[in-house]
């Protein structure tokens, strides 16, 4: 498939609206650990893509990165630095010695705490790169409901259209799935127009049975894009967790017919676990998730290796990192 075949495909895509809460949905979820983590173990062992193959696979990756900076020690120049590489986020020789200058290579999104969320807008004023700002009392989700609801109305009124929120990981834990369905459709409404990625903080949820209830209830409150991890936790993005989260994916478009977008966050540092997520959409989830419409990558250093990547692809060698330095 083209890409302008597949931009044909989800220009069309309506964004879910939600739907009531299905509780015997819910009830039927079960997960067969053993058997994800077979499954999981064979995408990056099956599937091996070289060459020519390999350059465009990464050059897709690009494009599907959510270039992410949350440090606490952020500042306006840094933000700033970040929106530059996310603009041109390959060396413009680079391409060309690829052959693909003619792309208008950049980044998915750029994310940032919710302060420099009008830095951000700023910087990438005219690229159609979207801001991701974090909200909802990230990382830990524990601020007073109404602060968090506040937070996230901030956050679009500083022109973010996208929000990174945090799940109160208690409901998942104690099973009160009508908490976290209406604390999710809450966030829905405060977001407006900007679109709604829930953090479900999977390495917290204890089990992927949890995880799977999680994604499912995120889903029916009005999810655009349901996402593994804040990059905190101590275990982030793995391929069984994802595995899960797709198959939950592919479920609910079957049973409803809307498209709910994907984000792995947290540890992908490499072009190798980039290209093993996008096998993973391609196999559980198809075409259309190979497209930052409904697949991203929750990353910061993982754009300096696929640079590493493409310049090996270009000369036969390898380069150092501060060849490819980010902000």
């Amino acid at each position: 498939m083209s890409v302008q075949d597949l931009h044909g495909l989800l220009s069309n895509i309506q964004r879910n609206p939600g739907i009531p809460l299905d509780l015997d949905w819910v009830d039927l979820i079960r997960v067969n650990r053993s058997a994800v983590e077979r499954r999981a173990s064979t995408l990056p062992a099956r599937r091996s893509v070289k060459k020519k193959y390999q350059i465009a696979w990464l050059l897709r990756a690009i494009s599907c990165i959510d270039l992410t900076t949350l440090g606490g020690d952020d500042t306006p120049s840094n933000v700033q630095r970040l929106c530059a590489k996310a603009r041109q986020p390959v060396r413009q020789d680079l391409l060309e010695a690829l052959g693909a200058q003619e792309l208008y290579l950049r980044v998915g999104a750029v994310c940032v705490y919710h302060a420099m969320a009008p830095t951000a807008v700023a910087a990438l004023e005219g690229s159609g790169i979207p801001v991701a700002a974090v909200a909802a009392g990230f990382p830990h989700g524990l601020n007073p409901l109404p602060q968090r609801i506040e937070e996230i109305k901030a956050s679009v009124a500083a022109g973010a259209s996208e929000i990174d929120i945090v799940i109160t990981r208690a409901h998942v834990l104690t099973h009160d799935w009508r908490a976290l369905y209406d604390e999710i459709a809450a966030f829905r409404e405060a977001c407006g127009e900007a679109h709604l990625k829930t953090i479900l903080a999977t390495g917290e949820l204890g089990t992927l049975t949890n995880v799977g209830k999680a994604s499912a209830v995120a889903m029916m409150a009005g999810a655009d894009f349901i996402k593994t991890s804040t990059g905190k936790e101590t275990v982030n993005a793995t391929l069984p967790v994802g595995l899960v989260m797709a198959r939950q994916i592919r479920e609910y478009e079957g049973k409803t017919g809307f498209k709910v977008g994907y984000k792995p966050a947290g540890g992908i540092r490499t072009a190798k676990q980039s290209l093993d997520w996008l096998i993973l959409m391609k196999e559980e989830l198809g075409n259309p998730w190979l497209d930052s419409k409904l697949f991203r990558i929750g990353a910061s250093s993982l754009l300096s290796d696929i640079e590493r990547q493409l310049e090996h692809g270009a000369t036969g060698n390898y380069s150092a990192y501060n060849r490819h330095p980010m902000p």
